[in-house]
């Protein structure tokens, strides 16, 4: 019998490594082998049904068109109050912002001098009056008497003249009592001619009381001037509204004409906008618009366009708009900066697409990518109506297609499949 020696210890081992490294060996390969498989199979699933791409369909919709544009707030006019005269500001009795009535006090000025000349054209007044009192109630009745008296002298001159006369014809009279009676006679008629005067004199109408009248007159005016002056010492609100500036204190020495404070009068508010000359053709009176104020941007108010501009202003290209707003909120204040969304068209149940599926859409031959037989196709079409979020189709795709938007990195020709159903 022959006796096999055993191995070595270490050439055990190295032969046990051997048969381990091989079996690691086809284990990874037949990993790597299954690895490839996948990916193939997965590849050729990529490539026979496309890839999966986002997608925007192709339905009917309302859509409204708009333009935004921002602008500020203001009044239909302002009225500038000033002083009528030269003035020290005894007190400023508002302040800016404060809401006023008509009629309200605002400035009141130094008044003292004025007074003054008010009382100084009342005497005036007053001795005017005076003097057609005097006419009336002594002069004319004085010369009304005068002439009775002159009449009754003249009449018995005209007497003792006709016996004179009488007595002088028959040779009983003298020719000197004759010239005696003659001359008493004239005396007499002269008398009552000049009370006749004195008395159309002070009457209405005569030399004396239309002076005396006119002079009651001038110090009327003169009166009536004196108060007016009097009155442009307490400057007052012309009409309701508010006061958006302040430019005078107390003490001031104010001139005439020099605006001191600004009013933002009662009533319609409007939105005064510069929009862009391209969207002329699209504006018209009596569209209907939504506008958030800057500083209160979640709450809205509706406004109507009321008024555009004929002319172009050259140096900016815009067009000045102004949007009435019946009903402005409380919070709304003068030149507050406002966002405003005009309605400019509407289209009810038309076809419409997000913006972003869209290509090329501010060029003359805007474009989508729709998906027709698994492919990325390339399609013209024509826009309409542009909204803030979608844009309106007329022609070149039908409602219900997919289509790629922009960002899905997709080319023209590429399979693809849509991720929506």
């Amino acid at each position: 019998m022959t006796e096999t020696t055993p191995a070595p210890p270490r050439a055990r081992r190295t032969m046990i490594s051997g048969l381990g490294i091989t079996a690691w060996a086809r284990k990874w390969t037949v990993l790597c082998t299954l690895v490839v498989l996948v990916l193939a199979s997965w590849q050729g699933a990529r490539y026979f049904n496309g890839v999966s791409v986002p997608t925007d369909r192709v339905a009917r919709g309302d859509l409204i068109e708009t333009v935004v544009v921002s602008g500020h707030v203001e009044t239909p006019f302002r009225v500038d109050i000033g002083s009528q005269i030269t003035g020290t500001v005894k007190s400023v009795l508002v302040n800016e912002g404060q809401r006023v009535t008509k009629g309200q006090e605002l400035i009141a000025l130094e008044a003292g001098e004025l007074q003054a000349a008010v009382a100084q054209a009342q005497g005036v007044a007053a001795q005017a009056e005076a003097r057609i009192r005097q006419l009336e109630e002594l002069t004319l009745p004085s010369a009304r008497a005068t002439l009775s008296e002159a009449k009754a002298t003249w009449l018995n001159a005209q007497q003792s003249f006709d016996r004179a006369a009488e007595l002088s014809r028959t040779g009983a009279g003298t020719k000197v009592a004759l010239d005696a009676a003659r001359k008493d006679l004239d005396i007499a008629r002269t008398q009552v001619r000049t009370a006749e005067l004195q008395v159309f004199t002070a009457s209405p109408g005569g030399s004396d009381y239309v002076m005396a009248q006119t002079q009651l007159n001038q110090a009327g005016a003169s009166l009536d001037t004196a108060n007016a002056r009097l009155g442009y010492a307490s400057i007052a609100a012309p009409r309701d509204g508010v006061l958006i500036t302040r430019s005078v204190e107390q003490g001031s020495v104010v001139q005439a004409g020099k605006v001191l404070l600004v009013l933002a009068p009662a009533g319609d508010t409007q939105l005064v906008l510069q929009i862009d000359e391209r969207n002329l053709s699209k504006l018209a009176l009596g569209q209907k618009a939504v506008a958030s104020a800057d500083a209160y941007a979640d709450k809205r108010m509706n406004a109507v366009v009321s008024y555009i501009n004929p002319a172009v202003d050259i140096t900016r290209a815009s067009v000045q708009v102004k949007l009435t707003v019946a009903d402005p909120p409380d919070y709304l204040r003068q030149d507050m900066t406002v966002s405003v969304d005009i309605e400019v068209a509407r289209s009810n149940a038309t076809l419409v697409l997000p913006v972003r599926a869209v290509r090329d859409a501010l060029s003359p031959k805007p474009w989508v990518l729709a998906i027709r037989n698994r492919r990325a196709t390339r399609l013209p079409v024509r826009l309409g109506l542009q909204g803030t979020t979608q844009f309106e189709i007329l022609d070149g795709i039908a409602e219900g297609e997919y289509v790629i938007p922009a960002i899905a990195g997709v080319a023209d020709g590429d399979r693809v499949r849509p991720s929506t159903p």
